[in-house]
C-alpha cells in the first residue's frame, strides 16, 4: 500500500475535527514536514484562525518519531489532549495504519502527591508531623479545600491539579504537592508504586506526542537532568512566550522569609552549632533586607556580599550535617530531612550564584506591600542557552500567531539564540521563518485607529484627556470593549471612573473575580466591559459581538525602572546595538500584536482597536509597531472611527434582535 500523502492526511484530520481546510494551513503543514524531514529549524507565524496545531500535528504524527509539543497556557495543553489529539489520531489511524499514542507531562507540584496526602506535612515549627486536615478548621475556606482534595484524591485517575474543578488555592494544593527537591523518589516512597507524577513519567515514555509546558521544557534544558523523554521532534508553540516563560525558571530568589523556613525545618536534623551558624547567618541577612531599596545592584554591595557568603558557608554547612542527624522525636525522618534539604540546597545555590557574580546576571531588590523585600537573580539573556541547549540535537519548530515583528523574524530569532535568517556558521542553527498569512480579511473586519489628537502620556500622569476618549469611544460601541492597560492601576482608575460616567455599560475589572469567571461573564453580556492588564492582552478569546472594541491605553513599553529589561537594553547599547529598538520596543511590538489579535477571532467579527497614544501615529519608532500588527485599515480620525463603531453596534443588534 503506498504511503498516504501530507494532503490526504490533513484532510482526514480537518473533516474529523469539523473544520474547514485553509491555504494557510497547508503550507504550515507542508513546511513543518519539510523542516522534520530535513532536521533543520522552523520559526512560523500563523494567524488566528488558520488551525495551527494541526497544521503541526498531522506531519508531526505522520513522521512517526517521538515528538514533543510545548505550549505556554494551560487552555492550549487542554485543547491539545482532549479535542485536537483524540479526533486526529481516530482519523488517521486507517491511514497510517498505526495508532499513535499520546501523553500530557508537567512538572511534579502539578500533581497530589500521595505521601503528603496520607503521611501530612513535615511541620516547621512543632515537632513531628502535622496533619493539615485536622489543623484547618472544616468550616475554613482551606479546611473545606482539603476535605474536597481528600475525596478527589480517591476518585482521580491522573492526580494532575488542572482537572480539578473547582479549583483550590495555590495554599491548599502546597499541603499535598512535593516540588521535585522535595519528593522522596519512587523507590524511597511507600506510595511510589501508585505515585500519580511517576505515572505520568511512564505514560510519556511510552508516549509517541507529549504534550508539555514551557516551563517544563526549561528545567529539562537548564537542570541537565532529562525530565522529558528523549525525542526527534520539539514543537514550540505560543513561541512569542518561551523567551519569558524561560527567564522566570532561570531566576533565584531570596527572602528573610523563605531563609527562616530553611532555618526552621533543619534545626531538628543538625546539631545545634550547625543550626546556630545558620540562625545567625539568617538574622544578618534579614536586617540588610529591611534597609533594601528597590532596584538594580550593578554591584554587590560589601556588607550585602558579606551575609550572603555567610548564609552559603552555613547552608554548606548544614548540607553536610543533614545527613549524618538522626532525631529520634521526628516522624517520617526521611520526609522531614528532604524538605529541610530541599530548602536549604535553595538557600545555598541562590547566595552562591550571587556571592560568585557572573557578568551574565542581573541581580535586583524588589518590594513587595505585603510579602517585604526579596532578593533576585536572572540571567541577562537566555538566547545563549537556547541556542546550546534548544537547537542543537533536534529539529525544532515555533509557531505562534505573532513571531514576526517589524516585517521580518530576526528580532524573536535573536532571543532565541538564532542568528540572522539566511546567516551560515559552524555553531549556527540554520533556520527559515515562514508567515501562512490568516483566513481572516483585516482590512474589512477591522480599524486601527490612533488616538493622534491625545496629549503624550507622561508616566503616572493624570490622562484626563484619554478618559474622555474612551467613553466616548464606549458610548459609540454600545458596550462590547476590552480594555487593555499598561499598569494595574490604570486599569482601576479608568473602571472607577467609567463606572461613575457611564453606569449603563457594566464594567468587569481583573482581579475582581478569576480570570475564566470574567471572560466568560464578558461574553455573555454584549454591553458589559472589561479592563484589565497582561493576562488580558493574550488570553481572551472572544469572538462574536460581546468585542468589537479593544482599547490599548498607551504603548505598552517596559517600566524604566524594570532592572531585567533596562539591563538587557545596556548591555545591548554597550554592544553598539540600539537597545531601545531590541528590548523596548520588541516588547511592546510583541504584545501589541497580542492585544490587536483578540479583536477578529472568527470570520464574521468585525471592529476597531483603538490605541490612546498618539506616539504610534507621531514618533519615529511607530512605523516598526504597526508593522507587527494585523493589517487593519488605518485612520486617526475621531469622527470617522465614531460613526464606524456606531455602525458596528447597530448592525450588531439588529442580528442579536432577530
Amino acid at each position: 500500500m503506498t504511503k498516504p500523502s501530507l494532503p490526504e492526511l490533513l484532510h482526514a484530520a480537518v473533516t474529523a475535527v469539523g473544520g474547514t481546510e485553509r491555504p494557510g494551513q497547508v503550507t504550515m503543514a507542508e513546511s513543518v514536514a519539510e523542516a522534520i524531514d530535513d532536521g533543520s529549524h522552523l520559526l512560523v507565524q500563523a494567524g488566528t484562525g488558520t488551525g495551527k496545531s494541526l497544521g503541526y500535528l498531522v506531519p508531526a504524527l505522520a513522521h512517526g518519531e517521538r515528538v514533543v509539543v510545548a505550549t505556554a497556557t494551560l487552555a492550549l495543553q487542554r485543547q491539545l489532549v482532549e479535542r485536537d489529539l483524540p479526533r486526529t489520531v481516530d482519523a488517521l489511524h486507517p491511514l497510517l495504519r498505526r495508532r499513535p499514542e499520546f501523553a500530557m507531562l508537567k512538572g511534579r507540584s502539578n500533581y497530589l502527591c500521595l505521601h503528603r496526602l496520607h503521611e501530612g506535612m513535615p511541620q516547621d515549627e512543632e515537632e513531628g508531623l502535622f496533619d493539615q486536615f485536622e489543623a484547618a478548621a472544616p468550616t475554613s475556606k482551606l479546611g473545606q479545600d482539603l476535605l474536597r482534595l481528600r475525596d478527589w484524591a480517591d476518585e482521580t485517575e491522573n492526580g494532575d491539579r488542572d482537572d480539578l474543578t473547582p479549583g483550590v488555592s495555590d495554599k491548599a494544593w502546597a499541603q499535598i504537592s512535593v516540588s521535585s527537591r522535595e519528593c522522596l523518589g519512587a523507590s524511597k516512597c511507600a506510595y511510589g508504586a501508585e505515585c500519580f507524577a511517576e505515572m505520568a513519567r511512564e505514560r510519556a515514555k511510552l508516549a509517541e506526542v507529549v504534550v508539555t509546558n514551557h516551563a517544563l521544557l526549561a528545567i529539562d534544558a537548564i537542570e541537565g537532568a532529562p525530565v522529558l523523554p528523549q525525542h526527534e521532534v520539539l514543537i514550540v508553540d505560543e513561541a512569542h512566550e518561551l523567551v519569558s516563560r524561560v527567564t522566570g525558571v532561570a531566576t533565584g530568589e531570596l527572602t528573610p522569609g523563605q531563609v527562616n523556613r530553611a532555618v526552621r525545618r533543619a534545626a531538628k536534623l543538625v546539631d545545634e552549632k550547625a543550626a546556630d551558624q545558620l540562625q545567625t547567618a539568617a538574622e544578618g541577612f534579614e536586617r540588610l533586607m529591611e534597609l533594601a531599596l528597590p532596584g538594580r545592584l550593578e554591584e554587590v554591595p560589601e556588607d550585602l556580599g558579606y551575609a550572603l557568603a555567610a548564609l552559603r558557608d552555613a547552608a554548606r554547612t548544614v548540607i553536610s550535617a543533614l545527613g549524618t542527624t538522626r532525631d529520634k522525636s521526628v516522624q517520617d525522618e526521611d520526609a522531614v530531612r528532604k524538605q529541610a534539604l530541599a530548602s536549604v540546597e535553595t538557600v545555598h545555590d541562590v547566595a552562591e550564584r550571587i556571592v560568585n557574580g557572573s557578568e551574565w546576571d542581573v541581580v535586583w531588590y524588589e518590594r513587595h506591600d505585603r510579602f517585604g523585600a526579596s532578593l533576585r537573580v536572572a540571567p541577562m539573556s537566555v538566547s545563549g542557552l537556547l541556542r546550546e541547549k534548544l537547537f542543537a540535537d533536534r529539529s525544532v519548530v515555533l509557531t505562534s500567531a505573532t513571531l514576526k515583528l517589524g516585517g521580518d523574524f530576526n528580532g524573536v530569532g535573536a532571543s532565541l539564540g538564532l542568528a540572522p535568517e539566511g546567516t551560515e556558521g559552524e555553531d549556527l542553527p540554520p533556520w527559515k521563518g515562514v508567515d501562512v498569512g490568516s483566513p481572516f480579511d483585516y482590512p474589512k473586519q477591522g480599524i486601527l485607529y490612533v488616538a493622534k489628537h491625545l496629549s503624550r502620556p507622561a508616566r503616572d500622569g493624570d490622562r484626563a484627556d484619554m478618559l474622555d476618549e474612551l467613553t466616548e469611544l464606549i458610548q459609540a460601541a454600545g458596550g462590547r470593549t476590552l480594555g487593555l492597560f499598561s499598569s494595574m492601576r490604570a486599569a482601576q482608575q479608568a473602571a472607577e471612573e467609567l463606572r461613575v460616567r457611564i453606569p449603563e455599560f457594566p464594567v468587569l475589572l481583573q482581579g475582581e473575580e478569576t480570570l475564566g469567571e470574567l471572560i466568560k461573564n464578558f461574553a455573555a453580556d454584549p454591553r458589559t466591559c472589561l479592563f484589565g492588564t497582561l493576562s488580558l492582552w493574550q488570553g481572551v478569546d472572544v469572538p462574536g459581538p460581546s468585542c468589537q472594541l479593544v482599547v490599548m491605553d498607551k504603548i505598552p513599553f517596559p517600566r524604566p525602572d524594570d532592572p531585567l529589561m533596562s539591563a538587557r537594553q545596556k548591555a545591548v547599547e554597550d554592544a553598539g546595538g540600539n537597545g531601545f529598538m531590541a528590548v523596548a520596543a520588541t516588547h511592546a511590538a510583541l504584545l501589541m500584536a497580542q492585544g490587536a489579535g483578540r479583536l477578529v477571532r472568527a470570520s464574521g467579527d468585525r471592529g476597531v482597536v483603538a490605541v490612546l497614544d498618539q506616539r504610534l501615529a507621531t514618533a519615529r519608532y511607530g512605523g516598526y509597531l504597526k508593522s507587527s500588527l494585523p493589517d487593519f485599515w488605518y485612520t486617526t480620525d475621531r469622527n470617522q472611527v465614531r460613526r464606524s463603531l456606531a455602525a458596528i453596534d447597530e448592525a450588531a443588534r439588529q442580528a442579536e434582535a432577530e
